[in-house]
């Protein structure tokens, strides 16, 4: 992405080599990220298309991070492969239940310029979900991942108002408990002391520390906030799979600079990968 938040298209109607466009995708783009170190294959008219959050998602894994990755809701690929494109120990597996998203997914894998990444990464197509049994068949075994990261459609059903399926499935929650069922799979896939992150809106704060108890500890939130005298907009927090220690609040990541719509420089840091946002 550039300091605007946008990515830069390369590619339109046709690509060369690659797999057929997905089954009424109407259309998609070719989207440089991280100033070309990864590109994504994106729906360009419907569906969710990769920005702000998953950057900033994929920038809570540390740079020396080592191991697997399960990106949890993964649509295109756009947090797991930001997080693999900075950190070059890190496989990373693309868990995506909607097969047009799949699809997508497989196709950013499969572009030339991220023929250094490929090797890194796979597609899960699966419900996130799912459980026991059901979950370790569609490929996400137990205690397989060293950190997990997930950008949960955390939209409320009522908010829910486009006429887009795609779009819709990605934003709005089907379930009330869907942070339960999501931070249920996440505990049950990571090693022991493995890290959990989370991108969401301020109001899910009360049900992602619900979801927490008894699996995660060491809570650290920090909110996001458009500019330092702004309300957040979205909340970033990470935890471990077993720790006792306590939550923290953490200082607020202020995403433009005082005036206009360029980034912040600490943003453009983390959207562009040159920075990370560890834990403390």
């Amino acid at each position: 992405m550039d300091r605007r938040g946008r990515g830069v298209t390369a590619g339109g109607p046709g690509l060369a080599g690659a797999e057929p466009p997905p089954a009424d995708s109407g259309g998609f783009t070719v989207d440089a990220f991280h100033f070309g170190r990864f590109h994504l294959v994106q729906p360009a008219d419907a569906g969710h298309r990769a920005g702000m959050d998953a950057m900033l998602l994929a920038a809570t894994v540390p740079d020396d991070a080592r191991g697997h990755l399960a990106d949890l809701g993964a649509g295109a690929g756009g947090a797991g492969l930001a997080a693999a494109s900075r950190v070059p120990a890190l496989a990373v597996t693309l868990v995506e239940r909607s097969p047009v998203m799949a699809a997508y997914a497989r196709r950013s894998l499969a572009l030339p310029e991220n023929a250094g990444l490929a090797g890194r990464a796979s597609v899960i197509e699966a419900d996130v979900g799912l459980a026991g049994a059901a979950r370790r068949a569609a490929g996400l075994a137990d205690h397989a991942y060293d950190h997990v990261i997930m950008n949960p459609p955390f939209n409320e059903g009522r908010d829910r108002r486009t006429p887009d399926a795609l779009k819709a499935e990605a934003h709005a929650m089907e379930h009330d408990d869907l942070f339960e069922r999501w931070l249920r799979t996440a505990a049950a896939i990571l090693r022991p002391g493995g890290q959990v992150s989370v991108i969401a809106r301020p109001q899910s704060l009360e049900a992602l520390l619900a979801a927490f108890k008894g699996r995660f500890g060491g809570v650290e939130v920090t909110p996001v906030q458009p500019r330092a005298a702004d309300d957040a907009i979205r909340i970033l927090v990470t935890a471990l799979k077993g720790s006792r220690a306590r939550l923290q609040l953490r200082p607020a990541i202020v995403i433009h600079a005082a005036e206009g719509r360029d980034f912040s420089p600490v943003m453009a840091d983390l959207s562009n990968g040159r920075a990370a946002w560890p834990r403390r």
